[in-house]
Parts: structure tokens; C-alpha cells; sequence
């Protein structure tokens, strides 16, 4: 899979779904081609000047990539990615999940049941049998375990936040008060003999 085949495919699917429907993502390279990707340290100085140029930062020729590097830092906004605003055309929106949480995606858990299938009943070892009990596979999951995975997933979600909600509350149990701090720094004093 490569960003232009998922592109394809993605605008292929659009018109099949309901306006205003939120299509999850995950961030796999192929689902997050940028419109406008900002230059690293890995392009070439030109091309790195002429991104710039093209966002009307006035560049000396002279400036080193690491200066460059300085100023597409400065202008740097929010990246956009190719098939989110293809979405937007469509009215539909993209939800994209956090990086390395495979566990708030359901569709992990559906593909686990695709291979297990795959796996388990593999014994040719010809890719047109592995075709067909792919095919086989995907058709295992029912509505009703793609419920429970969402079920299984929003769980997953909530357990997080209740994580969060616990370690905010031990920070701010261990962060000294703004008087302490004070105190301790010698910027205020109690002692009314100063």
C-alpha cells in the first residue's frame, strides 16, 4: 500500500458514506500524506529555500540549513494531510487516533480475527488459497463482533482517562502552592522583623 493506491480507494469509498460521518484513522504513512509537508534537515538546502520563498519568508542564500531549519520552525503551522481534507470536501471528517495506542483502533481486533483465521487454516500455502481464506476471514466478523470491539475499545478510552484523571490528581497533590515556592526561594517573606 502506498499513499496514491489509499488515496484512490479512499475517494472511492467517500460517496458511499453518510454526511457529516467521522471515518477513524490511524497513522500509518499511507494514511498521512501531507498536502504541504515542511522541510527537515534531510531535503536539500534549494529546496528548503524555495518552500520558504513560497510561503513569502524573504531568505538569504547565505543562511545555512540549521538557519533555514530556524525559520520554517517560526512559520511552521498545523500540517494538513491529503485525505482529511478530501474528507472535508465530502463533508465527512477524519478522526485520527494518537500514535502507539493500536489498542484504541476496534479494527486491530477484527484483523486479529482475519489472521488467527488465516493462520489456523493455512495448510497449502498457495497464494490463491491464502486469497480465499482472507476473504474468508473478513467475512467472519460479524456486526455483532464489530460492536464488541468498539465496546471492548471505548472501555480501553475510558480506562485511559481515568489514568489521567488519577495522575493529575497526585500531581497536584505533590506540586508545592505558589506560596511555597516563594517561601522556599527566598522572593517572599512571613516575617513581618524584615
Amino acid at each position: 500500500m502506498n499513499g496514491d493506491s489509499f488515496y484512490e480507494w479512499f475517494c472511492g469509498i467517500l460517496p458511499l458514506l453518510d454526511d457529516n460521518s467521522i471515518i477513524e484513522m490511524d497513522n500509518a504513512s499511507y494514511h498521512s500524506v501531507k498536502l504541504d509537508p515542511a522541510p527537515t534537515m534531510a531535503w536539500q538546502k534549494h529546496k528548503i529555500i524555495q518552500w520558504l520563498e513560497d510561503k513569502n519568508v524573504v531568505v538569504d542564500r547565505k543562511m545555512v540549513k540549521l538557519e533555514l531549519m530556524q525559520k520554517v520552525k517560526e512559520i511552521r503551522t498545523t500540517e494538513k494531510y491529503v485525505i482529511d481534507e478530501k474528507a472535508m470536501e465530502s463533508n465527512k471528517i477524519v478522526l485520527r487516533l494518537p500514535p502507539y495506542h493500536c489498542e484504541l483502533n476496534p479494527i486491530e481486533l477484527a484483523w486479529s480475527v482475519v489472521k488467527n483465521h488465516v493462520k489456523q487454516n493455512n495448510i497449502t500455502f498457495k497464494l490463491n488459497d491464502k486469497r480465499q481464506l482472507l476473504i474468508d476471514g473478513v467475512q467472519r466478523v460479524t456486526p455483532e463482533m464489530w460492536a464488541n470491539f468498539t465496546k471492548h475499545t471505548i472501555s480501553e478510552e475510558d480506562k485511559m482517562w481515568d489514568i489521567e484523571s488519577i495522575t493529575d490528581e497526585m500531581l497536584d497533590e505533590l506540586a508545592p502552592t505558589s506560596q511555597h515556592v516563594l517561601t522556599i526561594t527566598g522572593e517572599t517573606s512571613t516575617d513581618s522583623s524584615d
